[in-house]
């Protein structure tokens, strides 16, 4: 048994020493953990009010996070309300003694900061035991409270210097008629402090405006006095804290009420009054508060000695003006103090939707300018149509007038047989009338032939004329067959002078469509008079001019045959092409002309070689009636 007891206690033992180990290497760990953690800086702050100032309330919150921002240390505050609603009914000794006990267990503050009047004026009156040999910030604090007792060794002043008249001075020039300020200042010692201040400072408004306090209203009796203001009255707020009956309330609260029944405007004095119910005006600047208090906090909580430090008071900033109470009650933004800033005005259509009016004005430019643009070439379209039109008839009659002057000669050879045969025919009835031997049937006959050439010559005059006439399109049904030998008629002197001999294959039922008869007799004139001219250099034996009609189904197909030198292969193409031309002397507008009164019968023409010699032109039309929205032609003038 000896053996095992032995080894079972040196088991233990070894055990035992690994705990003590391991024990003293945690102590050491923590030990060294502690001295790694920076010292956490204790920071004692006196409160004025413990809440519901909306000033004190906004410099507070910010001072303490830029505080604990700029120093790089963690810092602990302890905030205690010394003010009139702090402790109530206990004397100022037994808030001393509460204040040092919280620090008998821990260690004493490294800077005690002051907040705004009541809290400064209690730190000094207790300095001997409030920590004496610790830096004393005066934060917030208006100059007055400081009064002119010099700073200790140990004390430094971020102090304001409030300058109430300014903001009466403000409503008067925006508000010249006015006649009482209602002053809301609570209730209380603060409201009485308040009170006795703000009336020194405005006695030299005495004999112009009355001022109304409000340290003896309850909440309720406030806001329905605000209600029933007598006219060219305004309403001033400085703070409110507690009413008569020592109920105390938030400011923003207050503010509410009284910008919801106020018949008056309402005025403030401090930055943070602005979007509260606020006009505005030269409001002191609380971020500018916060920002002087907080440096000088850091440079004591850095070791800087108290007496380097020194704060210049925040001066007011610019005047500032809500644009929502500028147009409740009707204050004309001309009436403001020049360089001022005019603050939530609502935004226009140009600022809420920036990208959504340019881009809306973008689509509508561009459309504007297309639609310029449309009509612009709408009406260009039109004045070139009207000018095509006229361009084109007169091109027409000009090719009818050089078609006539080509028939010049036959002209002439047409009208001589029949004016020759009547001249014959009436000295023939006057010789016979002297000789006394003109019978009645003789005298009948020989009148009758005279008449009968008359209406022949007559026929070939009009039918010229009707050429050289500016001509409107006359849709009628006519046979293509007397198309044909009227065309024949007025180039038959040309065929018979040129020797070109004449074949005209005809179809033997008759051929009758809709259209107009001069102007298919001007294309048909055209097409055989480029044919007689194409074959000029063709030999004699050779000329041949063939005329034939093709009835089919549903149109008729008119052709003109030709054994002359053909179509040049540079005209391919550009047949009908306006100007361009293969004669010497030829205008280039008679296919062109021919084209425009085919299409408008709503045919085709076209002209192709032959395989053999000479060319072929063929048009096709209808046999259909022409559509009623055939109007005019592009040959009419």
């Amino acid at each position: 048994m000896s053996g095992p007891m032995a080894r079972l206690e040196k088991k233990l033992g070894a055990a035992s020493g690994f705990r003590i180990a391991a024990l003293t290497g945690l102590m050491l760990l923590a030990a060294a953990s502690s001295e790694a953690e920076p010292v956490a800086r204790q920071v004692l702050v006196l409160q004025s009010i413990d809440r519901g100032n909306l000033v004190l309330d906004y410099f507070s919150s910010n001072f303490r996070v830029d505080l604990d921002q700029q120093v790089g240390r963690p810092i602990n505050f302890l905030q205690v309300n010394v003010g009139p609603s702090g402790f109530v009914a206990a004397p100022e000794e037994a808030v001393v003694d509460f204040i040092r006990a919280a620090y008998v267990d821990r260690p004493k503050p490294d800077l005690v900061v002051a907040v705004a009047g009541p809290a400064s004026a209690f730190a000094r009156r207790h300095r001997s035991r409030l920590f004496p040999d610790v830096p004393l910030l005066f934060a917030a604090v208006d100059q007055r409270y400081l009064g002119s007792e010099p700073l200790g060794e140990n004390e430094v002043a971020a102090a304001v210097i409030n300058d109430f008249p300014r903001v009466v001075d403000q409503i008067l020039q925006l508000l010249p008629r006015t006649k009482q300020v209602f002053m809301v200042t609570g209730s209380g010692p603060m409201g009485r402090f308040w009170r006795r201040e703000l009336e020194s400072q405005f006695r030299r408004f005495h004999q112009r405006l009355t001022f109304v306090w409000s340290d003896d209203l309850s909440l309720s009796d406030l806001v329905r006095r605000s209600a029933r203001l007598p006219p060219d009255s305004v309403i001033y707020f400085v703070t409110f804290g507690t009413d008569l009956s020592g109920a105390a309330y938030a400011d923003e609260r207050v503010l509410a009420g009284l910008h919801a029944t106020a018949n008056g405007p309402l005025f403030g004095a401090m930055s943070v009054h602005m979007g509260q119910g606020a006009v505005g005006g030269s409001l002191m600047p609380v971020d500018e508060i916060v920002r002087a208090a907080v440096d000088a906090a850091v440079r004591l909580l850095n070791g800087a000695p108290p007496k380097s430090i020194n704060i210049p008071p925040p001066r007011p900033g610019p005047p500032v003006f809500d644009w929502r109470e500028l147009r409740r009650w009707g204050i004309a933004e001309s009436r403001l103090p020049a360089g001022s800033v005019v603050r939530y005005r609502s935004p226009s259509l140009w600022q809420e939707h920036k990208l959504a009016v340019l881009g809306s004005m973008g689509a509508l430019l561009i459309q504007s300018f297309l639609i310029v643009g449309l009509l612009h070439q709408r009406r260009a379209r039109r004045q070139a149509e009207s000018d095509s039109q006229r361009h084109l008839a007169l091109a027409a009659d000009a090719s009818r007038r050089q078609t006539m002057s080509a028939l010049t000669a036959s002209i002439a050879h047409e009208l001589g047989q029949p004016l020759s045969s009547m001249i014959h025919n009436a000295q023939a009835l006057a010789a016979m009338i002297d000789a006394d031997r003109a019978t009645s049937d003789v005298t009948k006959e020989i009148l009758s032939d005279i008449r009968t050439q008359s209406v022949q010559a007559a026929q070939i005059i009009e039918r010229h004329r009707a050429m050289l006439r500016s001509h409107q399109v006359q849709r009628k049904s006519i046979d293509l067959h007397a198309v044909v030998h009227e065309s024949l008629a007025l180039v038959a002197h040309d065929l018979k002078t040129r020797e070109i001999e004449t074949t005209v294959d005809l179809s033997s039922r008759p051929c009758v469509i809709s259209g107009d008869p001069v102007l298919l007799q001007q294309v048909l004139v055209n097409l055989m008079m480029n044919a007689i001219d194409a074959m000029a250099d063709t030999p004699k034996a050779r000329r041949r001019l063939t005329i034939a009609i093709a009835i089919r189904d549903a149109d008729v197909v008119l052709s003109v045959r030709d054994t002359g030198t053909g179509l040049p292969p540079r005209a391919d193409g550009t047949l009908f092409t306006p100007f361009v031309t293969t004669k010497p002397h030829g205008l280039g507008i008679g296919l062109t002309i021919a084209r425009t009164i085919v299409d408008a019968h709503g045919g085709t023409i076209d002209g192709r070689n032959n395989p053999e010699r000479g060319a072929t032109f063929t048009v096709t039309l209808s046999r259909s009636r022409v559509a009623d929205s055939l109007s005019a032609s592009p040959g009419a003038a």
